[in-house]
């Protein structure tokens, strides 16, 4: 499963012992785990194992095959490997801060980000490849996230557009990705020493973006899913070395193993302070995280990145809809983007000249004389004047999520729930729910 200088080089780092047991754990299988979503109704998790280090991730069975049920059409929950709900949760999240997820596809931590601030503030979710951006909207979407933006660019060019600007930044780096090789075949593929080196470069420019965009006094979380050490304590240490204005924090969290310092060249002060994940010593896959935190009280952004310019009042056609569907939207501005009306987030910032993927919620389209629905609006709804309730388990959801029209007494626009969890449109007449589930989508 291994390349052979990546295990030699391992044996040198945790020896005979360590390599040994690191095998061993290799053999197992792999611990599952979810991560129910606080921001829609959670279901009743019976027999699932928490995950000690992340508030509402749970083991589960892997024969129970949650992401076949409907609960996850209905962004119930996430489907994230354990060890990948640590770093979210060390950045330390609040509701209404401003929040960037710079390397975020395909979702699960800013996903996690979204829930941390319960609809207050804002994130920006960050991812440099178009197909993953795209990947990552849907999984926002699905979530019911409706002040995440989405956006398609290098952080060299967020870096120009935004210093000073964010409360808290995550970097989930790309890497060489050897904690994923019990995981993903192609990680070991694509494996090298050359690959090593190349990451870390890639590391220390993504993190020199990050600094200019954290403010004073903010945090940033780096983490990778690897053990190299040219990655890890030694990307950080060549960032603490050349940004004095940095230090690492100290933070509880009993689970991990430290970092270990000792393994690199001219070491920084604080790396003893960062953490390892082992698989061999938790029910995860590896991982390695550092919480830095930029000196300073906080400050106002280096210069003002406001949006301008006149709000414009709804149209009478999504008037009309909210209003017979009792719905009431978040604060935000009306924006078109592309042929739908969009909800950005208030905190918005101007994005003229930058990969717009995601401007905030979509709302649906405007018509000849009638406005139709997103998806999105409906997976971000608790609930409206007329439901469709059914059970997970009912021929009802079956048939809806596979595309057919259902009987049922309401009419025109209905959202179609699943135990109370928002699942999509249909438009009732006649006794018969006509199907507006995606096509995309459907099973």
């Amino acid at each position: 499963m291994f390349p052979k200088e990546f295990l030699s080089r391992m044996e040198g780092l945790i020896g005979p012992e360590g390599l040994e047991a690191f095998l061993d754990a290799a053999k197992r299988p792999r611990a599952v785990a979810l991560r129910l979503n606080t921001l829609k109704k959670l279901p009743t998790v019976t027999g699932g194992e928490p995950v000690p280090w992340a508030a509402n991730g749970y083991y589960f069975d892997p024969n129970t095959r949650p992401g076949l049920s409907p609960y996850h059409d209905a962004g119930a929950y996430y489907l994230q490997e354990a060890s990948a709900m640590a770093p979210a949760g060390l950045l330390d999240v609040r509701p209404g801060m401003t929040v960037l997820d710079l390397c975020a596809a395909p979702g699960g931590k800013s996903t996690q980000l979204a829930a941390l601030l319960d609809g207050q503030g804002l994130l920006i979710s960050n991812e440099i490849e178009p197909k993953r951006a795209r990947i990552l909207g849907q999984n926002l979407e699905r979530m019911g996230c409706a002040n995440a933006l989405v956006l398609n660019e290098h952080p060299k060019r967020l870096e120009e557009r935004f210093p000073g600007y964010f409360d808290r930044i995550l970097v989930d780096a790309p890497c060489s990705g050897e904690g994923m090789f019990r995981k993903e075949a192609a990680a070991v593929a694509d494996w090298s020493v050359e690959t090593v080196q190349m990451c870390a470069r890639r590391q220390d420019e993504i993190l020199k973006s990050a600094a200019v965009m954290l403010r004073p006094g903010g945090r940033l979380v780096y983490s990778t899913c690897t053990f190299a050490p040219e990655e890890n304590e030694g990307t950080v240490s060549r960032f603490l070395h050349t940004h004095p204005d940095f230090h690492v924090v100290k933070v509880d969290a009993p689970w991990f193993a430290p970092g270990r310092p000792d393994w690199i060249d001219d070491p920084a002060p604080g790396l003893e302070k960062t953490f390892r994940l082992w698989p061999h010593k938790l029910k995860g896959e590896g991982h390695y995280i550092a919480v830095l935190e930029k000196y300073g009280e906080d400050a106002e952004p280096a210069f003002s990145t406001a949006r301008t310019g006149r709000r414009e009042p709804y149209p009478a056609e999504l008037s009309d809809f909210l209003t017979a569907l009792d719905i009431s939207l978040p604060e935000g501005e009306l924006l078109p983007f592309g042929k739908s009306l969009w909800l950005a987030p208030p905190a918005m910032p101007e994005l003229r000249g930058l990969k717009v993927i995601r401007p905030g919620l979509e709302l649906g389209q405007l018509l000849k004389n009638r406005f139709e629905p997103a998806h999105a609006l409906a997976l971000w709804l608790k609930t409206a004047a007329s439901v469709a309730d059914f059970s997970v388990d009912s021929p009802e959801i079956a048939a809806y999520l596979s595309g057919q029209t259902l009987s049922a007494p309401q009419t025109g626009w209905t959202l179609i729930t699943v135990d109370g969890l928002s699942m999509g449109w249909a438009k009732g007449s006649g006794g018969v729910l006509k199907n507006h589930y995606p096509k995309g989508l459907r099973r």
